[in-house]
């Protein structure tokens, strides 16, 4: 009997049977590579949950950015509501890498900052593994970057159990070692709370808390309680908590890597002392020296990651621990959007260790540094086991070993790729001709209710378009690589939402994205040959369209190119055989239907979710009056500061933010390296 048990109100049409049974019997057979070749809006995502329903093994689904899995990981909860779908990204809303810059002699300084609710969901993925079989893990490619030991992680773990002895302080002392902190105000993930004969925590991987009343050395009852009202949920006989952190080392462990560390750093001095790089030797001593001491006395350092080898116990050039460690030996991969995740994984590792050789080289940094690092593209092959690539537009790659290619091309909706439209660029401006009549186009489908898509070179041009259009009158948004992991997916869903009617963005819009109310994509500059528009990026960005049965793309270009020859012959190659298809089974196209779902709510804090709902309710004040309005607010700010009551006062501060569109932003710091560490 399977672990994954499918739901959906409708069962597969179209193609989809014909590729479910292939791909399902190309993984009976042991296949070890496989493609589906689906055009968008072709359901390749119900085929792939299909699939996972027969396979029966936890499942890897890989996306090459967080909005494209964080919309997988909503789609895979709706088809498998009683299992565990889990997403897994990169903590940090900002992140600025560890760098030295040789020819200015600049040494940037690691900045970062980490989204606690996306650390969250890391947790409950990993336990999820560790504890469960039917479990699917959508990650992006920061599934191939360094994770801290799963069977390290797993032993340290504490049972606690109703009935069970146990000291109260023994067992503050146990949650302590494997990283809880203690406070004495509300709780957050990974924080303990010893309130009279009871403890009260919560687990770093759930928005939950757990209350545990003690009778002298026995544990009287485990309550499981609502965070908020603190009503109880459950009373649970036993629970299992994980560390608070996934780095875990054991005390004998941090002694050994500190020993290991200091030969190290032994080595690299003699080898500095023998090339005559005395400040650079200098530099290396005092920075090792300064990270061993906060190592020693607090068990960590800004950093540590970097002598991540010496705890871990490999040996130089051994790949790290990832997110696929935690997987058993057994499992599918999927790789969405193939044609561009698969190069996203093999360039991870190049540019890691261009930056590292740098900071090796000028004495920032031990070698074992190197060894904190992303996996090779043949380690990330090694540690997976059976793959299937889903893409519209398969890469020389993925067809190049594929065993199998399983072509869907028929969508069960009828929908007809997007009627293409070349327009020449008028010559009155470079942009002034393509641009008004985008707004020209796009104001006939806002006014029957529906949206439109805009494309751009560069992110400048993205911003410069939106602000354009916001001038006009018209509510526009962009959106691009700059933009916070949530906000991205708040932007997508406001924007099917109907809050603004046009998007502009550069290559965030193409791959993926499921937007059934986009009537209309503009595709500005599409004669401009390049990454951007290539065949690939020109047929991923028309499928934008093709979940509307009005949708219809109009491509500026003044010039035929290669890349528009072909993405045009095989957008038309594609509606002859699904106008065919229609006719013969007399189906008349229908727009996909598709609920609304805010897929952020997961990541949000209960602070966050605080503040949006404020702004729902403040907005058209504010847009009434603003001097007025952030007048009020600031007022009651302060008379807020005045109770004490710091909780309000960094709400309204935090909404003034937002409305105002501003608040704290994080710049690298660089410095001259010359005569510091």
């Amino acid at each position: 009997m399977s672990n994954f048990k499918l739901h959906t109100p409708f069962p597969p049409a179209g193609d989809q049977p014909k590729a479910i049974g292939a791909l399902a019997e190309g993984l009976k057979k042991g296949l070890r590579h496989q493609t589906l070749f689906g055009v968008t809006g072709s359901g390749k995502t119900f085929t792939i949950a299909n699939v996972i329903a027969k396979y029966d093994k936890p499942t890897l689904v890989l996306a090459h950015n967080k909005t494209l899995a964080a919309q997988l990981a909503q789609e895979y909860r709706e088809f498998f509501p009683g299992n565990a779908v889990h997403y897994f990204v990169s903590y940090y809303d900002y992140y600025q890498p560890e760098a030295y810059i040789a020819h200015s002699d600049t040494y940037i300084e690691k900045e970062a900052m980490i989204n606690a609710e996306i650390d969250r969901l890391r947790h409950a993925a990993t336990q999820a593994l560790l504890t469960r079989k039917d479990v699917i893990i959508v990650a992006s490619v920061s599934a191939i970057y360094g994770l801290g030991s799963p069977e390290e992680y797993e032993k340290v773990h504490v049972k606690i159990e109703k009935g069970g002895v146990e000291d109260r302080a023994a067992l503050i002392r146990k949650l302590v070692t494997i990283y809880f902190e203690r406070t004495n105000a509300d709780l957050n993930p990974g924080q303990l709370r010893a309130i009279g004969n009871s403890l009260e925590f919560m687990p770093v991987n759930e928005r939950a808390i757990y209350r545990i009343t003690f009778d002298g050395d026995t544990i009287a009852s485990l309550d499981h309680l609502d965070p908020v009202s603190r009503a109880k949920i459950a009373e649970p006989q036993s629970v299992f908590v994980f560390p608070a952190k996934h780095f875990v080392t054991n005390e004998e462990e941090r002694l050994r890597a500190i020993e290991d560390i200091k030969l190290e750093l032994a080595e690299q001095l003699a080898k500095f002392k023998r090339e005559e790089k005395p400040l650079e030797a200098e530099r290396l001593k005092r920075r090792t020296l300064h990270d061993l001491a906060l190592i020693r006395e607090l068990g960590y350092t800004s950093g540590i990651e970097n002598y991540s080898r010496h705890f871990d116990g490999r040996k130089p050039g051994e790949p790290p621990y990832t997110l696929l460690s935690y997987f058993p030996k057994d499992f599918l991969t999927v790789i969405d959007e193939s044609h561009v995740t698969v190069s996203q994984i093999g360039g991870m590792y190049a540019g890691d260790k261009s930056r590292k050789d740098s900071l090796v080289e000028y004495g920032f940094r031990l070698p074992s540094a190197r060894d904190n690092r992303p996996l090779r593209f043949e380690e990330f092959e090694e540690r997976t086991g059976q793959v299937i690539y889903t893409s519209a537009t398969p890469g020389v790659y993925e067809r190049g070993h594929s065993e199998q290619v399983v072509e869907q091309i028929i969508r069960p909706t009828g929908l007809i790729d997007p009627e293409l439209t070349v327009r020449a660029v008028s010559e009155t401006g470079e942009y002034k001709g393509q641009i008004a009549d985008f707004i020209n186009e796009a104001e006939i489908v806002i006014k029957r209710g529906g949206r439109a898509l805009a494309t751009t070179l560069t992110k400048q041009m993205a911003e410069d378009l939106s602000s354009f259009l916001r001038e006009k009158g018209i509510k526009a948004e962009y959106l691009h690589s700059d933009v916070k992991t949530i906000d991205r997916i708040d932007i997508l869903t406001n924007f099917r939402k109907g809050i603004f009617d046009i998007l502009i963005g550069v290559n965030l819009l193409r791959e993926g994205l499921d937007l059934p109310e986009v009537e209309l994509v503009g595709i500005l500059d599409a004669d401009k040959e390049g990454f951007l528009r290539s065949e690939t990026s020109l047929i991923q960005t028309i499928g934008r369209a093709a979940r509307n049965v009005l949708g219809r793309v109009i491509l500026y270009a003044d010039a035929m190119t290669g890349s528009l020859d072909r993405a045009i012959g095989e957008t038309n190659r594609r509606r002859t055989l699904q106008m065919a298809y229609n006719e013969k089974h007399n189906i008349t196209p229908q727009t996909i239907k598709k609920e609304i779902h805010d897929i952020a709510a997961s990541m949000r804090t209960e602070h966050q979710r605080t503040i949006d709902e404020l702004l729902v309710l403040d907005t058209l004040a504010y847009k009434d009056d603003p001097a007025a309005f952030i007048k009020r607010k600031r007022e009651e700010m302060a008379e807020a500061v005045e109770k004490l009551d710091f909780e309000t006062a960094a709400l309204i501060r935090d909404e003034l933010y937002k409305l105002e569109g501003n608040g704290p932003k994080k710049k690298p710091r660089a410095r001259k390296a010359l005569s510091g560490s």
